[in-house]
């Protein structure tokens, strides 16, 4: 049978966790539970626990404690909830780490509040992508961002709060249960042998992504296209981080204004880093850096309120970027690109990096794009990256299949033919 490893603090939520359990063997699936707990249970021992409806732990707080380098019985007497919450989701993290690793784990499942929530997802985050991962949580009715991360850590909101089994919490735990039993279950799907190329889009990049996309895919290629909405890069680089990738097809690079500039989308000061780390083959371009993303438009900071701005539907606005703005742009992605120990080529389209720069379309700025490529050109390590200047736009199908055609020839392997 499958097993599903239960991660649960047992200190406030041992009954629950019994009912996860026995919903789960119903099921036929076995589980091994995982303590995160600090403080003393109410229950005594395991004879009074079993008739109390309550959870026994397979491996023991302590353990983990010890695993994050310390002790239980100093984490109880510093009462310090927030390094007992870190060392926790140490010591949570390196057991799944080594179960995943002994191949005796099928899924992860848990409950709690905000604190048994952290603990759970910073575990699960170290496992692979596809892996099953399911917390039930009272704060994911929220903003999941910084629990779910660049994972795929799926979470169902609890309703009521996680305090005792009743009409409401026991359909919640058995839904939970049971969808962590079928994914557990399921045949996994066939896998494809074709090399994983991985490509950033936007909506105003699509066009362009859409046909490089078409050109990998006749080639032999499958291809893993990602949103470029902080999260999507995050991603991105977490697989290429992994090995998954054998390519990158890194042309909407947008991720990078709204971390200088302090947009709604930025995927963090690693952006565009870890191919150039890992060697791994690379094709980057400068889609949508002529934008910055808010959500609506009273969301957008005071400080902006004479700048070029376009509402793209009533959660979305974008603000153009300035010509100073696309300077930095541009020595920021060129200084991270020179690091690359692998193959590594720019694009540049100069009629536009984005469907909304264009000739005609409201964000139309050659001062701020001659700024930008500028900077590319000045600060490009020619004797490291190649630089490839092209006088389309960026959704051109010429620049789409430029693109396209340098990653297939750069992750052609020998004796294969190059499509």
């Amino acid at each position: 049978m499958p097993t599903v490893v239960l991660l649960g603090t047992l200190d406030t939520k041992s009954a629950e966790y019994a009912f996860l359990r026995a919903r789960l063997a119903h099921a036929g699936v076995d589980t091994l539970l995982i303590d995160c707990g600090v403080f003393e249970t109410d229950t005594a021992d395991t004879a009074d626990a079993t008739d109390a409806g309550e959870a026994i732990a397979d491996i023991s707080a302590v353990e983990l404690a010890q695993l994050a380098g310390t002790s239980l019985d100093t984490l109880r007497s510093n009462a310090d909830r927030g390094a007992a919450i870190a060392a926790m989701s140490t010591g949570a993290a390196a057991t799944l780490n080594r179960l995943a690793e002994l191949d005796q784990l099928d899924g992860v499942l848990a409950l709690g509040g905000s604190g048994g929530t952290s603990i759970a997802a910073h575990a699960m985050r170290e496992l692979p992508v596809g892996l099953p991962k399911l917390i039930v949580s009272t704060v994911a009715s929220g903003d999941t961002r910084p629990y779910v991360g660049a994972r795929d850590v799926t979470m169902m909101y609890s309703v009521v709060d996680i305090a005792g089994i009743n009409r409401v919490s026991s359909r919640v735990l058995a839904n939970a249960a049971h969808a962590m039993a079928g994914m557990v279950r399921a045949a996994a799907p066939e896998v494809s042998e074709q090399p994983l190329v991985a490509a950033s889009m936007f909506g105003v990049t699509t066009t362009g992504v859409t046909e490089a996309r078409r050109l990998l895919e006749a080639a032999g290629r499958e291809v893993l296209v990602f949103h470029a909405t902080g999260t999507g890069g995050q991603s991105m680089e977490a697989l290429i981080n992994d090995g998954y990738i054998s390519g990158v097809l890194d042309l909407t690079t947008t991720e990078l204004a709204d971390e200088l500039v302090g947009g709604v989308m930025s995927a963090g000061a690693n952006r565009a880093t870890v191919a150039a780390r890992t060697g791994l083959a690379q094709v980057v371009s400068v889609g949508a850096l002529d934008m910055v993303n808010f959500a609506a438009p009273d969301t957008v900071p005071h400080r902006f309120a004479d700048r070029r701005l376009y509402h793209h539907n009533p959660q979305v606005t974008l603000m153009r970027t300035t010509p100073e703005e696309c300077a930095e742009l541009g020595r920021r992605l060129a200084r991270r690109l020179n690091t690359s120990t692998g193959p590594c080529v720019v694009f540049l389209p100069l009629r536009g990096v984005s469907a909304l720069s264009v000739e005609g379309q409201p964000f139309h700025d050659p001062e701020a794009d001659a700024a930008l490529f500028g900077q590319i050109r000045q600060t490009l390590d020619r004797d490291r990256v190649e630089l490839v200047e092209l006088d389309t736009d960026i959704n051109d199908a010429a620049f789409a299949a430029a693109m396209a055609k340098r990653l297939i020839s750069m992750t052609t392997r020998p004796g294969e033919g190059a499509g």
